[in-house]
């Protein structure tokens, strides 16, 4: 077979495998929701955000020394290592019985997370430097594999059950998973070849960890913490999200979920593309510009409340003659009111309509009787503002795909950087990256879960990102125009210096 041929070849078992390593590491966030709902583990919400978390956890802390045994023995033998020992604990997850063996079980298939580290370093070999954005992405958009769980694993669990009639038998989708893993590896070993970086000039694991010293991977890294961080702690957050928030089924809250994680995958071959055609920086500033501005969108939380309005006082001192609804009267004065009548929903019209903003009504109540002596400016009625927001699921669910979209391109630009500026590094580089990515990921359900569990508030998580895109925005911006004016400096002090029109 010619090179290129290899090429292709190891391309797409590299996408194929981290397809499947991908619907094994996201398995908990349906598996948890699943179990929880149906009152077969009562775990809390912050004990959910560890289970979904933790396998997220070993997956990214491993990936750092998984990189480097890439580019040390080649991708082939370490991808398939990877792969037959995580579905050594993904089988056991099926005897877990309590909190500690589900958490110790799920530590152990999180190792299926590492693949990334593996498949980024064994693709970039393959490829030149100007098709590498390319390759990478589409390599890449075997993130699908969040949505393939997040859409088949309901429906395998309510199959495999007998649509609740037999709860015991959810035990049968992890031996499946790992079944599923074990061949995998059989077949990546079989069809795919040898290959790795030169690293002789290498000779000890300090000069191999070198580029970490360098700030910029760093940054990085904070942008693979939101993107890809971002992405796999929504993948699994997004289900009890709909089901809490939208009273969903798990099964429908998984197709929801699938929106957004499914593009996501797919699209970071057009993000690396992209980010071969116009540049890395490029895409970035429409990426975190994007999720910035949907994530600000989304903090508004679904509200039915009333809250204190304009009021009403007495022009003047004075026996109340008469009260209603409409109208106060004090010696021969009239204050009219603001009826309630008309001004509120009724369930059926929430329920059936459509509320794309915020609905505010406001009326006024008579807090004196007829008889009683008032003061002038004394309170005759109290202003009764009510907002209702319905946070429409499907105004929801697109502001949510719009995200996923753009983390899916994000995460194809910001590895598009790693083998420009560390050719002969991908693998500690892209290890590292990945690390800081899957932290993300493992943060940030646990953070979700205690930030609900403090506010009530299921929002706080668009606040989270919202903070966080900011910074990352601020951050890359600042850098670029460093860089301007450094390698541009008279051009900038010419833009510095001239007024705004």
């Amino acid at each position: 077979m010619t090179e290129k041929g290899k090429a292709i070849t190891v391309l797409s078992l590299n996408t194929i495998a981290f397809t499947v390593c991908f619907a094994v590491w996201m398995v908990n966030g349906v598996l948890v929701t699943y179990l929880v709902d149906n009152n077969i583990f009562d775990w809390t919400k912050s004990e959910m955000g560890w289970l979904i978390g933790i396998p997220v956890l070993s997956g990214a802390l491993f990936r750092l020394p998984v990189g480097i045994l890439t580019d040390k023995y080649g991708g082939r033998i370490v991808f398939t290592a990877v792969m037959i020992i995580a579905a050594i604990p993904m089988y056991f997850l099926s005897v877990a019985n309590d909190f500690w063996s589900f958490l110790f079980s799920s530590i152990g298939f999180g190792l299926a997370g590492t693949s990334f580290a593996v498949g980024i370093a064994y693709t970039s070999v393959w490829f030149r430097k100007e098709h590498q954005g390319t390759a990478l992405g589409i390599f890449g958009a075997g993130n699908a594999g969040a949505a393939l769980t997040s859409m088949g694993a309901p429906f395998l669990l309510l199959w495999l059950t007998h649509d609740g009639d037999n709860l015991d038998a959810w035990r049968t989708m992890p031996k499946l998973y790992a079944i599923g893993l074990f061949l995998m590896a059989v077949i990546f070993w079989v069809l795919t070849y040898h290959k790795k970086v030169d690293d002789s000039h290498i000779t000890s694991l300090s000069q191999r960890l070198q580029p970490l010293k360098q700030i910029r991977v760093w940054r990085f890294g904070l942008y693979y913490f939101l993107v890809f961080g971002g992405f796999v702690a929504l993948a699994q957050w997004l289900i009890p999200y709909y089901v809490n928030v939208y009273t969903m089924s798990v099964a429908s809250a998984g197709l929801m979920a699938a929106i957004f994680s499914l593009p996501s995958g797919v699209v970071r071959a057009l993000g690396g593309y992209m980010s071969d055609k116009w540049g890395a920086r490029r895409v970035m500033y429409l990426v975190l510009g994007s999720i910035l501005v949907c994530s600000a969108l989304l903090i508004i939380p679904r509200m039915d409340i009333e809250s204190p309005g304009k009021g009403i006082m007495s022009r003047k001192s004075g026996t109340v003659t008469l009260v209603n609804d409409s109208l106060i009267v004090v010696d021969g004065a009239e204050h009219v009111l603001r009826s309630s009548r008309g001004q509120t929903l009724t369930l059926a019209e929430k329920d059936e309509g459509t509320y794309i903003l915020p609905t505010g009504k406001w009326w006024q109540k008579p807090v004196v009787k007829v008889g009683e002596k008032v003061h002038k400016k004394q309170l005759l009625a109290r202003g009764v503002t009510h907002i209702y927001f319905q946070a429409n699921v499907w105004i929801f669910t697109i502001l949510v795909f719009i995200i996923g979209f753009m983390m899916g391109i994000g995460k194809a630009a910001v590895y598009k950087h790693i083998p420009d500026y560390f050719p002969n590094d991908v693998g500690v580089v892209g290890g590292i990256v990945g690390v800081l990515g899957g932290l993300g990921g493992f943060f940030s359900p646990i953070l979700f879960g205690y930030l609900l569990e403090g506010t009530g508030l299921w929002t706080t998580s668009w606040m989270f990102f919202a903070v966080l895109t900011a910074i990352c925005l601020w951050w890359m911006h600042r850098v670029i125009q460093r860089m301007l004016r450094r390698e541009m400096p008279q051009a900038m002090q010419q833009m510095d210096s001239v007024k705004a029109d």
